[in-house]
């Protein structure tokens, strides 16, 4: 007996293609070349949005070495290499693994730093509902775990803006949970650290840390941006690190850039120089 031609198409039924999945749910399609725009939109959005939910009035950033770990941590590497060394005293790559240990060690009282400025920050201006001057990291370990921890010392507000890599990384458990972000795009990310930024503050840091430091000078420097100031933590590090001054016997920059940014040893310095600036306390 013949088939009717309903029996014939319910019989083959039609293969589910990709075209039919919604485009908000097709994670494969909103990954194509042809979307970034959209893609850029989203992520500078969802941000933006819910920082404003949380009622993120003005932030402070602050950048510094993923690999500035707290002083105790810090020795106890110390104490591993100078064990290595003592097994194998005449080995110069041992050696060279001690110095930078030692240097490292050196460099982990910015650790403590970085946490008392989130702490001090934290509890002088999250008071009364108002989230004002919230601590903003990169959202890693180190110095930036060191901000987030102040913050949460005092149970207060901080944010993580993380990137993602090749090599795994996780944000650091000091990040208030609802405000610990991830980036695809790098400039983006930039984009919301300085988007509430009343002020950047700079500890010993690598690649990382300088990109933000000079990009945010440039900002200032071209006008693009005047209310935030930068503050760099640890005057000895940055002279030997940056010769300023170079700059401007070459020509390079004017004599006014070096206004730009100042110089803080302690959390309270800083926080006194960025609260001056902004009219926190009296000048």
């Amino acid at each position: 007996m013949a088939l009717s031609s309903s029996d014939s198409r319910s019989s083959c039924p039609p293969e589910i293609s990709s075209s039919y999945i919604p485009a908000l749910e097709d994670t494969e399609f909103l990954q194509r070349d042809e979307l970034r725009p959209i893609r850029i939109g989203l992520e500078l959005l969802k941000a933006e949005l819910i920082q404003r939910e949380e009622g993120i009035r003005s932030t402070i950033v602050v950048f510094g070495s993923a690999r500035i770990q707290e002083p105790a941590v810090m020795k106890k590497a110390l104490e591993q290499a100078e064990e290595q060394l003592a097994r194998s005293p005449d080995d110069p790559q041992m050696r060279k693994k001690v110095a930078v240990a030692k240097r490292q060690y050196e460099l982990s009282k910015y650790y403590d730093i970085a946490r008392e400025f989130g702490r001090l920050v934290s509890s002088t201006c999250q008071i009364d509902g108002r989230c004002d001057y919230v601590v903003v990291t990169g959202g890693g370990p180190g110095i930036m775990e060191a901000a987030n921890r102040g913050a949460a010392d005092v149970c207060a507000k901080s944010i993580g803006m993380n990137i993602t890599l090749p090599h795994e990384q996780r944000p650091n458990p000091y990040i208030t949970p609802h405000l610990s972000f991830q980036f695809k795009y790098f400039a983006i990310r930039k984009m919301h650290f300085l988007l509430r930024a009343r002020a950047l503050v700079a500890f010993p840091g690598g690649f990382g840390t300088l990109d933000e430091l000079f990009e945010t000078l440039t900002l200032l420097q071209t006008g693009k941006t005047e209310r935030v100031i930068v503050v760099l933590i640890g005057r000895n590090f940055w002279e030997q690190l940056i010769n300023w001054q170079l700059l401007v016997d070459n020509g390079l920059i004017a004599e006014d850039d070096l206004q730009l940014f100042h110089y803080a040893e302690t959390a309270q310095e800083a926080w006194e120089l960025i609260a001056r600036q902004n009219g926190v306390l009296p000048p």
